[in-house]
């Protein structure tokens, strides 16, 4: 059975970018021009074509700085990691092949699924004309070429890094050491994300704000109305922050969790490589089992929409858990030890049903503190009533309050995971929890799609019955971004603790191989441990203030433009002048990659600078208190955010006053405020609290050769 696990991720790996390719090609093949009057499909081609190019205009950009960050970045981690296990191999220098590769293919997976949102946005405009039935397919394939191209890019990769590792490397390297090295392929991937997910939040909220804020309150138009001269950068900004920005992030959990697990598993199955890639199967059989679930699911009418996205998570979640059962209890012996405790096949299989489990609870829990169906966001809508004050007041109490039961349940799955099977075990609930990525991606992605094809309605001017279709499909896409955010929260916390579990067996591995008199002890008692736990702590509201003042600054520069082309441009409000649309698109682009190095140089800093100066137990607590604090503030500032959208969404459907009332534009203020919170500062969290722990694992033996000068 030698080989089974690479041949069969590989087979799947391979039918993941395959379908994803049939995907873009059934939505490339929807014509622009679908049922619309020659006028119409003018505007909508200029439109469609705005929206695309100033997409890839941005990434253009951002991915020059990321190559020259990158490349400068493998060059120091191939500086400062030395050869300390077997004489002429610098382990630095395979480390650093690795983060590029892992680099280049969150690249890759990131402009895939840009390409075709940008490509499907227009064209479920067009389907809806037809019916809900074909706009709802439409958006949701768009999303489907994201989510499998991403995981089938994700797990390929893993493979062809472990195998070409295998050609490079001794044969009589200690099998840890190798996953230490190709843990270089989770840092280069989240590395990515972290620019990906900060720089695209800047420059949407930037847009967002500017359009709301001029657009709406000052001068009472729709929201995309194509008056706005922030109306495309608007439309960019979604596709940049949640498709780019949330693929790039969901990559790195994937590669991070995978990293860790497999650094872990070296340990207890070094001469089983079936048993030691087993963590790379998990995520490609959800490409199987996606695809079955996605095929199962059909919308028929308006009313299906909804559930038809709630069903994707849930069937998909059943199926896996059955089908991990067989591949689980195949692949893992019977018995194993680990660090002196033997564990069994079936309870890592009740870690990977317990992170599964826990992540469909944490998605369902989002939905229901950030749904206008439910009574949380129908209250924070109520509070309007009385005006702004009230309004940030019920918002702020809703994100503190969801907290509590998403970190219960992400609790409880670390509590049973490492009862069952350790640290290992944590590491597996982790991809549990990602199992179903491919439908997670899927259903994340359909959401801005959904988005743009409203918003282009109202650009081109399709009559009143599209955009009710489109709103449909939006107010659905809605709910499943809120619940994909809390999704990367929850998932971003358990990879950070898988990562902290391999840190520590790494660092206490290296230790001992030094020759160190006692073993690595993160004692509470340790005062090293007890301050950098403050320190850790800290870190994430000082880069939630970063990243929200960041939005301000960009915001500020569009709203003065915006302002600027109302009262100088003839003719704007009237429809017979045009707006730039292109200096939008320009000023948010250059608001975003100037605002995202501080916050990068943050996260990426804090464990250099303290492993170097105050050794690996201070490394450990900034981990244990940035996880710990980061987790609990994403998940209250993304569900405030989504609470404050959709109680203004709620209102302008109709409810206490409907749109233009005293409580929708408190609303509005409200939404406002929440924008940075839930796309930018919220998910970008995630990034800091696994860049973070990925960085730490693989500097690991650095910490523990010169780190700590000034303890001695």
């Amino acid at each position: 059975m030698t080989g089974i696990t690479i041949t069969l991720t590989t087979i799947l790996s391979l039918l993941g970018l395959g379908i994803a390719y049939f995907y873009m090609n059934k939505v490339k093949s929807v014509p622009l021009d679908l049922g619309l009057e020659e006028e119409q499909s003018s505007r909508l081609k200029y439109i469609h074509s705005a929206i695309a190019n100033g997409a890839m205009a941005f990434l253009k950009q951002e991915y020059k700085f990321l190559t020259v960050f990158m490349l400068c970045f493998a060059l120091i981690i191939a500086i400062l990691i030395d050869d300390h296990h077997t004489a002429g191999v610098r382990e630095g220098i395979f480390t650093a092949i690795a983060f590029i590769f892992g680099g280049f293919i969150s690249i890759a997976s990131g402009y895939i699924g840009m390409k075709v949102a940008t490509q499907g946005n227009a064209r479920t405009t067009v389907s809806a004309k037809k019916d809900i039935s074909d706009a709802f397919e439409v958006a949701l394939n768009s999303g489907a070429v994201m989510g499998f191209a991403l995981v089938g890019l994700a797990t390929l990769g893993l493979v062809v890094i472990y195998v070409v590792m295998n050609l490079l490397l001794p044969a009589d390297l200690p099998n840890y050491v190798r996953m230490e090295i190709i843990a270089g392929f989770g840092l280069g991937g989240s590395t990515i994300a972290l620019f990906a997910r900060v720089g695209g939040g800047i420059f949407t909220k930037a847009a967002d704000v500017g359009a709301d804020l001029v657009g709406k309150v000052e001068q009472g138009i729709p929201e995309d109305d194509p008056r706005n001269p922030a109306v495309i950068a608007d439309n960019v900004g979604d596709n940049v922050g949640d498709v780019a920005g949330m693929g790039a992030d969901l990559f790195g959990s994937c590669a991070e969790s995978t990293c860790a697990a497999m650094v872990i598993s070296a340990i207890a199955f070094a001469g089983d490589p079936n048993a030691l890639l087993y963590p790379i199967l998990i995520s490609a059989v959800g490409i199987p089992v996606s695809l079955i679930t996605k095929l199962l699911v059909k919308v028929k009418t308006e009313a299906d929409v909804a559930p038809a996205l709630m069903k994707l998570l849930i069937i998909s979640s059943a199926i896996m858990a059955v089908v991990m059962y067989f591949f689980t209890t195949m692949l893992i012996p019977e018995s194993f030890l680990l660090n002196g405790e033997q564990y069994t096949a079936m309870g890592v299989y009740g870690c990977f049903l317990s992170g599964l489990v826990a992540g469909l609870a944490v998605g369902l829990l989002t939905g229901y503190y950030t749904s206008e169906n439910y009574n949380p966001v129908k209250e924070v809508a109520k509070s309007c009533e009385t005006g702004v004050a009230t309004n940030i007041i019920y918002g702020l109490a809703l994100g503190y309050k969801s907290t509590v039961l998403p970190y219960l349940c992400i609790a409880v799955s670390i509590f049973v995971s490492w009862e069952l099977a350790g640290m290992y075990g944590v590491a597996i609930a982790s991809l549990g929890m990602l199992g179903t990525l491919v439908i997670a991606l899927t259903i994340d992605a359909y959401g801005p799609v959904a988005d743009n094809a409203g918003g282009i309605a109202e650009m081109v001017g399709l009559e009143k019955e599209v955009r009710r279709r489109t709103d449909i499909l939006d107010s659905a896409g809605n709910t499943t971004a809120a619940i994909g955010k809390g999704f990367a929260i929850g998932a971003a916390i358990l990879t950070s603790l898988a990562l902290f579990a391999a840190f520590i067996t790494t660092a206490s591995n290296l230790m001992e191989e030094n020759g160190a008199s006692e073993p690595l002890a993160m004692s509470l008692l340790d005062p090293v441990v007890y301050v950098s736990l403050f320190v850790g702590a800290v870190l994430p509201f000082l880069f939630t203030a970063m990243t929200m003042k960041s939005v301000g600054k960009a915001a500020f520069d569009m709203i003065e433009e915006v302002r600027r082309q109302f009262k100088t441009i003839p003719g704007i409000m009237e429809g017979t002048g045009d707006p730039d649309y292109a200096e939008c698109v320009a000023i948010s682009t250059r608001a975003a990659l100037r605002e995202m190095i501080a916050p990068g140089i943050l996260i990426m800093g804090t464990p250099l600078v303290a492993g170097f100066l105050f050794g690996v137990e201070a490394v450990g607590g900034i981990l244990a208190g940035s996880l710990v604090a980061g987790g609990v503030l994403a998940i209250a500032s993304s569900n405030s955010g989504g609470a404050w959208d959709n109680a203004k969404k709620f209102i302008e459907a109709g409810n206490m006053g409907g749109k233009g009332s005293e409580e929708h534009k408190a609303a509005v203020v409200g939404d406002t405020v929440g924008d940075p919170l839930k796309d930018t500062s919220g998910p970008s969290l995630n990034i800091l609290i696994k860049l973070s722990a990925i960085l730490s694992l693989v500097f690991a033996p650095f910490f523990v050769q010169y780190g700590g000068i000034l303890l001695g």
